[in-house]
């Protein structure tokens, strides 16, 4: 058998783990979607509260309060680390299918530009630079939709037959 380099050349072997790994990461990515849907109503308002508290609310129907400076640091940290090793992995598989050049070179670093903007505007938030709420919701839904692009191609591609 010989290789072409192209996602569909791959052995069907290959193709189900990497088929297996965009799944469950997907899974994975999903989740988090929704634990922040569920914790900031997904809109800056939501974000600011989650991040800054809502103590001033008498009305409020859950009662949240400022996050501390290690809870930040360990949210930042965390996150930042653990989305750039997924954005790398699937950037990886993505460098393998066929696309324009200029598609794949966006779809490739466009997200750890958002997770930068995401994470480091979720820090600022927290100092006070209460505008970067915007920043956070367009580059939090900037990363998605080419998470949700890239899996799609990557899934697509996979189970092209071989040209």
């Amino acid at each position: 058998m010989v290789l072409n380099g192209r996602i569909e050349s791959f052995p069907k072997e290959l193709k189900l783990l990497i088929a297996a790994f965009i799944v469950v990461l997907s899974i994975g990515f999903y989740s988090g979607l929704l634990f922040v849907s569920e914790t900031s109503s997904a809109n800056p308002n939501g974000i600011e509260e989650q991040y800054l508290g809502n103590e001033a609310d008498e009305d409020a129907k859950v009662m949240k309060f400022k996050k501390s400076e290690q809870e930040m640091l360990t949210l930042v940290h965390g996150h930042i680390l653990s989305m750039s090793i997924i954005f790398f992995l699937v950037g990886l598989i993505l460098s393998v299918t066929r696309l324009s050049n200029k598609l794949k070179m966006f779809l490739m670093i466009e997200p750890f530009i958002s997770v930068v903007l995401t994470f480091g505007g979720i820090y600022l938030l927290w100092k006070g630079m209460l505008w970067t709420k915007y920043i956070i919701m367009f580059s939090g839904t900037l990363m998605t939709f080419t998470f949700v692009a890239s899996t799609l191609i990557i899934l697509y591609q996979l189970f092209q037959k071989k040209s």
